[in-house]
């Protein structure tokens, strides 16, 4: 499985995607052929506490698009795609002008106790994180974090989803700004009031004594909370 990631921000901090455009954008990701599902990302209503909140208010808008391949994530990211007018914020004001990075990445999924959401769960809430890097020896990075901090993450209470994205190749004709993050992850909680009891239990702590296990690396990390809404594609 590959993940294609689009970032919008604004350095001033200030603008939000609107109800409007957000529709639109819905329609337009349902739409791209191959696509097997679209997680949209849009900043929390009001902020919850967690371990990084010094890492700022994160993207006035994000997606994460899951492909089955990477040949059906490049069709889709040529030059005349749907994508290629959503990165440029054609017919789309609230998103014109923003800084718009994409990625495109392989999917690591792994397993959590309870994928289920709790009932009445309306719009879960993610926890994205990226590590930039880049690392001294990658092969050394993936093996431990992969083999460490995913078990570790599958104890946090009310997780219901883990991924684990590491970089690829790929070919794309975009307008917007390809980045090479060295590494990103996804958790899925019922809520931000979830997410934020998650990361003030325990687990936080054997997080950070695995954290400081790191192989080296450089570039730091940002962690993210986001409202998410899931697209599935247009019968």
């Amino acid at each position: 499985m590959i993940s294609l990631f689009m970032t919008f921000s604004d350095p001033t901090g200030g603008r939000r995607i609107d109800v409007d455009d957000l529709a639109a954008v819905v329609a337009m990701v349902g739409s791209i052929p191959g696509m097997a599902e679209g997680l949209l990302f849009t900043p929390l209503e009001q902020s919850v506490d967690h371990p990084y909140k010094a890492d700022g208010a994160g993207p006035v808008f994000a997606l994460q698009l899951h492909f089955p391949d990477l040949f059906a994530c490049e069709a889709a990211i040529d030059r005349d795609g749907v994508l290629a007018d959503l990165a440029a914020g054609r017919g789309l004001p609230s998103l014109a002008g923003l800084d718009v990075t994409h990625q495109a990445m392989v999917t690591r999924a792994f397993p959590v106790d309870d994928a289920t959401h709790a009932g009445g769960t309306v719009t879960p809430c993610s926890y994205l994180v990226h590590y930039p890097g880049p690392a001294e020896d990658m092969n050394a990075w993936n093996l431990h974090y992969l083999e460490h901090h995913p078990s570790i993450m599958r104890t946090f209470p009310g997780v219901r989803q883990i991924e684990i994205y590491t970089r690829v190749d790929w070919v794309d004709r975009l307008p917007s700004q390809r980045v090479e993050y060295m590494q990103r992850n996804r958790l899925m909680f019922d809520s931000p009031q979830a997410l934020a009891r998650a990361l003030g239990s325990d687990v936080i702590k054997r997080m950070r004594a695995d954290f400081v296990q790191f192989p080296p690396f450089a570039g730091g990390n940002k962690h993210f909370p986001m409202l998410t809404r899931v697209v599935r594609p247009a019968a």
